[in-house]
């Protein structure tokens, strides 16, 4: 299997092994799935964060306004009842006003907390230095464990507005936020090698060869975007490794010739 180091602009993202016979428009598809599945996970444990500690989402027309903005507008939050969490719950303002103030109970709160834990570590970029390959699949059991633990806590499910739930079931709208400039639609991404395109009409042996145990780095890019910048010659650790004996060759050099100055060779007159 051919392994591919995926890239965000210089910025590792995972893993991925897959055949020299892969067309490139599937390839592309495959990894801009596992990329944007990724930042999903990362949105979701993000949203999670706030559910353990404030609770569940406002209603829309609720949305930052103060509990005397509430009341005179005679607004209800009709969601707070329904969907209470296992155990009870405890008041705790939210300061952005976004989430009703319904914690939920410390021991239910470890359970999302666990699951937020290992739902980041199924999918970090430290994978890449750690030689371990993502798939879709592991994005998607990691959303699961997600899911699973939310339904532990909220086993009534979560308000329809809430962005956890809209997450889950694909429904979210990312409109006018930074997700949304992260995102990539994969009728928009583009594939880059070694400073060049990777058209769709070819397929990776095409572009790589023929070996099977070739290890790669690819870069995902939006169309329009441009070549993202190449891979330098040197890598930085291999440049650290060189300028440190560049270092260390230099004081061997000083040492040298203070020797030489203190102890100078005895000098004979030939005769």
């Amino acid at each position: 299997m051919v392994l591919l180091h995926v890239k965000r602009g210089d910025e590792s993202q995972f893993l991925y092994e897959t055949a020299t016979g892969i067309g490139i428009e599937q390839l592309t598809y495959e990894l801009v799935t596992i990329y944007n599945g990724r930042l999903k996970v990362s949105r979701v444990c993000s949203e999670i964060e706030e559910l353990a500690k404030h609770g569940t989402m406002l209603p829309p027309d609720m949305l930052g306004l103060t509990d005397e903005q509430i009341e005179e507008l005679h607004l209800v939050d009709e969601w707070a009842d329904k969907c209470i969490p296992s155990g009870g719950w405890r008041f705790n303002r939210d300061p952005v006003g976004r989430r009703n103030g319904r914690q939920p109970q410390p021991k239910m709160g470890d359970v999302l907390a666990k699951a937020i834990e290992d739902a980041k570590a199924m999918i970090s970029k430290k994978l890449t230095t750690e030689n371990k390959p993502l798939t879709q699949r592991i994005v998607q059991d990691a959303l699961d464990l997600l899911r699973g633990a939310v339904t532990i806590v909220y086993p009534m499910q979560l308000p329809p507005h809430d962005p956890i739930r809209m997450e889950f079931s694909n429904t979210e709208d990312l409109s006018g936020t930074q997700a949304s400039l992260e995102v990539i639609e994969p009728s928009k991404v583009q594939l880059w090698f070694a400073g060049k395109l990777m058209h769709v009409d070819k397929r990776l042996g095409e572009i790589v060869g023929a070996n099977e145990k070739t290890k790669i780095i690819v870069k995902l890019a939006k169309l329009n975007e441009g070549a993202p910048g190449r891979e330098p010659v040197i890598t930085e650790d291999a440049k650290r490794q060189m300028m440190l004996h560049a270092y260390r060759r230099q004081e061997e050099l000083k040492v040298s010739a203070s020797n030489r100055f203190l102890f100078p060779e005895p000098y004979f007159r030939s005769h």
